[in-house]
């Protein structure tokens, strides 16, 4: 139940973080902004897992995974600017 838990905070992270950081070279549409969410939820339970702020088995929630996908897409718009 974890895993699909992740999945849906990541979704509605996802969201979130498009709506506060929007821009023309971060990744658009449902799948890519679902995809965005998730990657950022499994980043934020990684590093609050390390940083021992979760317990193991545990995983982040919404304002962590928010975080996480903000954070993903801050990398990603460095990256897409110096290949432009």
């Amino acid at each position: 139940m974890g895993i699909i838990w992740t999945i849906i905070i990541g979704f509605i992270a996802g969201v979130i973080a498009k709506f506060i950081m929007p821009g023309k070279n971060e990744p658009s549409g449902f799948v890519l902004t679902t995809i965005l969410g998730i990657v950022g939820a499994f980043v934020a339970t990684f590093l609050g897992q390390a940083l021992a702020w979760y317990d193991p088995g545990e995983g982040a929630g919404l304002i962590g995974a928010v975080v996480g996908a903000l954070i993903i897409l801050f990398v990603w718009g460095v990256i897409a600017r110096r290949r432009a």
